[in-house]
């Protein structure tokens, strides 16, 4: 990343922007676009500080999605959460970032990610050695010609896991977006990082407290899609997790590692763990067991999550 571009992305001026939580959805790129922009309206009215999403192969592409988001707002960060670099060249990407970034003042954050191999191929793309490709992908963006206006230049964090692309991102990039992770991956990440760079890690949550209904609730409508990602399954065996938490859904213990779920006191007691580990932000995902976005919950949880 060139010199001048590394200054803008100071990590401690985007960890202000985005506040010590916020929420990622990745039913957003499912809904209709009046739902869309009602649910980050009303983020913003709750007073999160940013609301990231995912793209994936059915869903809406990032960089219209985020436009769309941007535009129904005033004052949140809306951050890719992320944006599949299989999907459009360096080029396309940094001309994406650059339009959204001067259109809403510095509002948009960039996360790119290398997705996973079901995602690419199912696009006829190749999926092969992530952390080259990542590597190669930044070069080639900060390469990239832009004439438009680009006043502020993107900032961007990367999805990281493992230690080498958690390095990666300390080197190219604000920092890092860790998903389906622990406390336990923050402080690693944390440590990976070092003490400088962006660290906004997600969390699942569901405001249920009986256990057999929750955990029944987060088989069915959470860990299933995740635990058939090679890419994930490796991130918790290097936690500990081993063949049998991976069977019929999940075990207990995965399920109670990967949500948070309980009362608002539990929730808060798991961001919070995550905050003590070294997340800067902690984006919460609701589990939503039935229609809707699960906006009651993230209503409930506000007041106790977001600082006065």
């Amino acid at each position: 990343m060139a010199q001048q571009d590394r200054a803008v992305q100071d990590p401690r001026a985007i960890a202000a922007r985005l506040g010590r939580v916020g929420v990622w959805h990745g039913g957003l790129g499912r809904a209709s676009a009046a739902d869309a922009r009602g649910f980050a309206a009303g983020i913003e009215r709750l007073g999160y500080g940013a609301l990231w999403f995912g793209e994936a192969q059915a869903t809406k592409e990032a960089f219209s999605h985020a436009g769309l988001l941007l535009a129904a707002t005033e004052r949140l960060t809306v951050a890719t959460g992320i944006a599949n670099i299989w999907v459009r060249d360096a080029t396309a990407m940094n001309a994406g970032a650059h339009t959204l970034a001067e259109a809403y003042d510095g509002r948009f954050l960039l996360g790119l990610g290398a997705s996973h191999a079901p995602q690419v191929e199912g696009r006829g793309h190749t999926y092969a050695k992530p952390l080259a490709a990542m590597r190669a992908y930044l070069d080639a963006m900060d390469a990239a010609p832009y004439d438009a206006p680009a006043s502020p230049p993107p900032a961007r964090v990367l999805a990281a896991l493992g230690p080498r692309m958690l390095e990666l991102a300390a080197q190219r990039a604000a920092g890092a977006h860790p998903y389906f992770v622990t406390p336990e991956h923050t402080a690693r990440a944390r440590a990976a990082l070092g003490e400088g760079p962006l660290l906004a890690p997600e969390q699942a949550v569901l405001l249920e407290t009986d256990p057999a209904t929750a955990r029944a609730q987060v088989r069915a409508h959470h860990l299933g899609f995740y635990l058939a990602l090679p890419n994930y399954v490796n991130s918790l065996r290097r936690l500990g997790f081993e063949d049998a938490d991976f069977q019929d859904g999940g075990s207990d213990r995965l399920v109670d590692a990967i949500v948070a779920w309980g009362d608002v006191d539990a929730i808060r007691e798991r961001i919070r763990a995550h905050h003590d580990a070294g997340a800067d932000h902690v984006a919460i995902q609701p589990v939503v067991a039935g229609p809707g976005l699960g906006f009651e919950q993230l209503r409930e949880l506000a007041p106790a999550l977001i600082e006065g």
